[in-house]
């Protein structure tokens, strides 16, 4: 059983940064993959970024490549996600999630057990 929190959001300016973080409970945090999601309000829930087990391995979806990186840290059980150059169409509810299974890159929500409650990210113009 793995339990996440999610915290970091906030408002923004478009063009500035965030940082979230996600802590996770429980000793098996380094053997799951863990992603972040988004889902704006009418809209689907869509991937944003996942990193492998070790920390070795990341992906990220085309609308936030360049701009957002994922990181975690096994030691303390927490992973992040640092959004630069943040945009309008950036405001969302994130969460992180993690998957257990394979050590591989999971990109759709039903890959992952377990669920934070989410941030709001709100980017203004």
């Amino acid at each position: 059983q793995v339990q996440l929190v999610e915290s970091g959001g906030g408002l923004v300016q478009a063009g500035g940064s965030l940082r979230l973080s996600c802590a996770a409970s429980g000793r098996t945090f380094s053997s799951h993959v863990m992603g972040w999601f988004r889902q704006a309000p009418g809209k689907e829930r869509e991937f944003v970024a996942v990193i492998s087990r070790t920390g070795g391995h990341t992906y990220y979806a085309d609308s936030v490549k360049g701009r957002f990186t994922i990181s975690r840290d096994n030691a303390k059980n927490m992973v992040y996600l640092q959004m630069n150059n943040l945009k309008p169409e950036d405001t969302a509810v994130y969460n992180c999630a993690a998957a257990s299974g394979p050590d591989i890159i999971y990109l759709t929500p039903a890959r992952y057990n377990y669920w934070g409650q989410g941030t709001q990210v709100t980017v203004s113009s």
